[in-house]
C-alpha cells in the first residue's frame, strides 16, 4: 500500500499557491479555510486512489481535538489531539505505516519532521514540490477537460455534408399556409 502524509498547516502556510488563497488570513478565518479546502480538494487529486491519504493539521492547542479521523473526498482529514502536534501525529503515522511495510510519503516543509520520518520506506516532499506538482496535475486536467468538451460537439461529430443540409435546410423560405 502507498501512504500519503500531508502536513496541512504547513503546506498552507508555506506555498504560494495556498498563501494566496488565504491571504494574511492565518486565523481561521474565510481565507484560511478556503485555503484549507483548496488544499483537501488537491490531496484528494493528488491521490487519485493511489495513495492512501492523510491530511493532518495542528489541533494540539484545542483542548477539544481528539485527533479523530473523517473522510472527505476519498481522503483522511483530522485534526492533532489536544496536546499533541500535527508533526508529531505525522511522525506516529508514518512510523506505523512503514512498519506494517507501506511506502510512505510525507509532505512538509518542517525540517525536523523531514529528519524524523525520514528512512526505509519512508520518503519527503517539500510543500512546495506538492505546490508545484498540484499546479501541473491541475493544468493537465484543464487543458484535457478542454479537449474534451471541444470534441464533444455537434458540429464536430456530424457529417460535413449533413451540416450543410442542415444549413440549407433551416435558410430555406418556408411555406406559407
Amino acid at each position: 500500500m502507498k501512504v500519503l502524509l500531508v502536513d496541512g498547516y504547513n503546506v498552507i502556510r508555506s506555498t504560494k499557491l495556498y498563501a494566496d488563497i488565504s491571504g494574511d488570513d492565518f486565523t481561521g478565518g474565510l481565507g484560511f479555510n478556503a485555503a484549507r479546502d483548496a488544499l483537501i480538494a488537491d490531496v484528494a487529486l493528488a491521490a487519485q486512489n493511489e495513495y492512501d491519504a492523510t491530511i493532518v493539521f495542528d489541533g494540539g492547542g484545542n483542548v477539544t481535538s481528539t485527533g479523530d479521523c473523517v473522510e472527505i473526498a476519498g481522503i483522511k482529514v483530522m485534526f492533532s489531539r489536544a496536546g499533541q502536534t500535527a508533526d508529531s501525529a505525522i511522525e506516529q503515522l508514518a512510523r506505523t505505516a512503514r512498519e506494517r511495510g507501506d511506502e510512505v510519503v510525507v509532505i512538509t516543509s518542517d525540517a525536523q519532521t523531514q529528519w524524523t520520518v525520514m528512512g526505509k520506506s519512508v520518503t519527503r516532499m517539500s510543500s512546495a514540490g506538492f505546490a508545484q506538482e498540484i499546479e501541473t496535475l491541475n493544468r493537465s486536467w484543464q487543458e484535457q477537460s478542454l479537449g474534451v468538451a471541444e470534441k464533444n460537439t455537434l458540429a464536430k461529430r456530424i457529417d460535413s455534408d449533413v451540416a450543410r443540409k442542415l444549413a440549407d435546410f433551416v435558410r430555406r423560405p418556408r411555406d406559407s399556409k
